[in-house]
């Protein structure tokens, strides 16, 4: 069964970075193309970026580009989100997703604090 498990989030202060993890199983990780989204308090679930399978393209929301960068290592079945220059509107709970599975992980909390 297709299964993700995003870990990594925290408290960090404005300005400060984090790394997100997510380790994905159940399906051909290889061929997937992977999504992060984020849902902060109150508010719908919204994309942050797009990786294609081969972890060559990219694309970011225009609230992350440049401060967001989204990485995969394919052996591994893992995905990475690098966040830096954090802003107290990124805070929100982050989760990883396969394109093709409508299946959703627990996600992770991140919380930046000013």
């Amino acid at each position: 069964q297709v299964k993700f498990v995003e870990s990594g989030g925290g408290l960090v202060q404005v300005g400060g970075s984090l790394r997100l993890s997510c380790t994905a199983s159940g399906f051909i990780f290889g061929a997937a193309v992977l999504k992060w989204y984020r849902q902060a308090p109150g508010k719908e679930r919204e994309f942050v970026a797009r990786i294609d399978a081969t972890g060559r393209r990219k694309d970011y929301a225009d609230s992350v580009k440049g401060r967001f960068i989204f990485s995969r290592d394919n052996a591994k079945n893992t995905a990475s989100l690098q966040m830096n220059d954090l802003k107290p509107e990124d805070t929100a709970v982050y989760y990883c997703k396969a394109d093709r599975y409508n299946t959703w992980g627990q996600g992770t909390q991140v919380t930046v604090s000013s």
